[in-house]
């Protein structure tokens, strides 16, 4: 069945190219692979997008962090065009790269407020090896990075048509909005279930926001989105112009580094220590000078007895 089906292919993509008509076909493949030192959620993570995504090949952990360049030849090693990588500091903040390999561009990110598929425990589940909608939000289109990160997402969340593992069925979608200048990434199932006839008679106001009517041929059916997870917000920091490398054509002025925020907030805490030293010192101080601390005799003064009938 195999050869017939090969045969019958290629005899269909023979005959659509004699007629004039290009066939681009979408061949994309994605290296994920981490850095050491990864927490078990981030690992989990990790896990929860490889199985999102058939296309992706999954590596050991990186050994280095200052020679990124090494993901192009492990990238080229593998056959994958698209490199997602996740590198961990200090066992407690998260940066994505996701690059273009071997041209570029590449863009780094700082993943926050991460959550895995098993710690949510949504009631939704989608088939594995599936193929997802991408819904995007319409900001992406307000500036020229922007854009570019939205190519980029495209490229990775994207799982081509008839790729490696792949199923031919969509029932899953991937939303990214944008929103505080960050990109919220969240993943729904979508659930059809046939309507009642009291639920189809019934007025529009009383259905719920999120459910959808669709009129089909066997009848009506109600659309629900319920989300299965993973769910993480990311943050972008630079894009370069080639892949792990090359000048910077983007920064985020605006982002703030999580070292600097703890910095900030130690500094702020020892400020709070330093004031209360400094008024247990100006107590002391007064105490002595008023004679009521224990160990120091209070001076004589002027109207005492001692000194009136002395």
């Amino acid at each position: 069945m195999a050869t017939v089906y090969k045969s019958l292919t290629g005899s269909s993509v023979r005959s659509a190219s004699t007629n004039g008509v290009p066939i681009k076909k979408n061949r994309q493949r994605v290296l994920i692979l981490s850095s050491r030192g990864v927490t078990s959620r981030q690992r989990h993570l990790l896990n929860d997008l490889y199985s999102l995504l058939p296309h992706s090949r999954k590596d050991a952990k990186l050994d280095t962090k200052t020679k990124l360049y090494q993901l192009n030849e492990l990238a080229d090693l593998y056959n994958c065009n698209n490199v997602l990588f996740f590198e961990a500091r200090k066992g407690k903040d998260l940066y994505i790269w996701m690059s273009k390999a071997p041209n570029g561009p590449t863009v780094k990110c700082h993943m926050q407020n991460l959550h895995t598929t098993s710690e949510l425990h949504f009631p939704g589940n989608c088939l594995r090896g599936s193929r997802p909608l991408l819904s995007f939000d319409a900001t992406f289109n307000s500036s020229p990075h922007l854009v570019l990160i939205k190519e980029l997402l495209t490229h990775i969340f994207g799982v081509p048509k008839g790729a490696r593992k792949t199923k031919p069925f969509v029932d899953h979608i991937m939303g990214f909005t944008l929103a505080d200048g960050k990109i919220w990434i969240r993943c729904f199932e979508i659930r059809e279930s046939a309507v009642s006839k009291s639920a189809a008679h019934s007025q529009p106001g009383e259905e719920a926001e999120k459910e959808l009517i669709a009129v089909g041929e066997k009848g009506e059916t109600k659309i629900n989105l319920i989300e299965i997870g993973p769910r993480f917000l990311l943050t972008p920091i630079v894009i370069l112009e080639s892949s792990f490398g090359g000048p910077v054509i983007y920064e985020n002025k605006e982002f703030v580094s999580p070292n600097q925020v703890r910095s900030e907030l130690r500094l702020s805490k020892a400020g709070k220590y330093n004031h209360r030293a400094e008024q247990q010192i100006e107590r002391k101080a007064k105490k002595g000078d008023l004679g009521l601390r224990t160990g120091r005799a209070r001076p004589n003064g002027e109207l005492e007895d001692r000194v009136l009938f002395a």
